[in-house]
């Protein structure tokens, strides 16, 4: 992997365990509701930089990147939607490493089935291992079972659909990882508006008041935390670069045993350095 491939992942791995400990503290707010208005302050926030971006350019979506931005926009929603219902029924430290360790492992097994990558053994064994790792984060707590574990797999699921399908889209369809992650972002605000507002419109100033700085540190470093990781798929296959982002597990338990304060911390250390050792498996292959 390109030194400059692991540097981008590993910031982006520290931006989105952030803005995940964000959206778990905003989790008894509508969920709904809550991802609309996180796509809207990203549309707004975003928008000088992406003005710059065509202007400085002169590169303009076309009716084909739209399509390809559409599907990845429909991908991310549901990612969203089902990690915010996640947060509200169970810990950060249960659904996050279910859905982080899910995601990779079949955007893996996606990527060599369909895209004909080959990782190593030394790549495989780090897949593996990241795998096992996040999954010993989940387990060996009675309060863990099917209904809250259920989330973060299907959450998973829909990790791995955008990784392999963003992947491509910046690669074979040449989409640039800004517009794509922008126009991600104002589509989903513009798809969510007519339920938000026609069902939904009296919870929006009341989670607007009382989560704004969530809001708005979330969109920030949603942005961030996908941008960095479209770039690096630009220089490493997504074998890699899918597992090797999981090290964002270790530092979201970190962040939830001290912000959240969710315990059993040997164990779920213990863990970490699986993922760890997988990660450094992956990065060497």
């Amino acid at each position: 992997m390109s030194p400059w491939a692991l540097v981008l992942i590993l910031v982006a791995a520290v931006a989105h365990a952030s803005w995940n400990v964000l959206s778990k503290k905003a989790s008894e707010a509508d969920g709904l509701v809550f991802v609309w208005l996180v796509a809207v302050a990203a549309a707004v926030v975003w928008a000088p930089l992406f003005a710059g971006f065509l202007i400085v350019t002169g590169t303009f979506p076309t009716w084909q990147n739209l399509a390809v931005i559409s599907g990845s926009m429909a991908l991310h929603l549901g990612y969203f939607v089902l990690l915010q219902r996640g947060y509200g029924t169970a810990d950060l430290s249960v659904v996050y490493p279910v859905a982080r360790g899910t995601g990779p492992m079949l955007a893996s097994l996606a990527a060599v089935l369909f895209l004909g990558e080959r990782p190593s053994p030394a790549g495989v064994a780090g897949i593996v291992l990241v795998g096992v790792g996040v999954f010993m984060l989940s387990g060996g707590s009675a309060k863990v079972g099917l209904k809250e574990v259920a989330p973060g797999l299907l959450t998973g699921v829909f990790i791995a659909g955008y990784t392999v399908w963003d992947s491509q889209v910046v690669s074979a369809f040449a989409v640039a990882p800004l517009m794509l992650n922008y126009l991600g972002e104002a589509l989903r605000a513009l798809v969510l508006a007519p339920v938000v507002l026609g069902t939904r419109r009296k919870l929006v100033l009341p989670v607007w008041r009382e989560h704004r700085s969530r809001i708005v540190g979330t969109a920030v470093l949603i942005f961030v935390s996908y941008a960095l990781v479209l770039f690096a798929f630009t220089m490493a296959p997504v074998s890699v670069v899918a597992p090797a982002r999981e090290i964002s597990v270790l530092i979201g338990v970190v962040l939830g045993g001290r912000l959240l304060a969710e315990g059993d911390m040997r164990r779920r250390l213990l863990a970490a350095g699986v993922i760890v050792g997988g990660v450094v498996a992956v990065t060497l292959s």
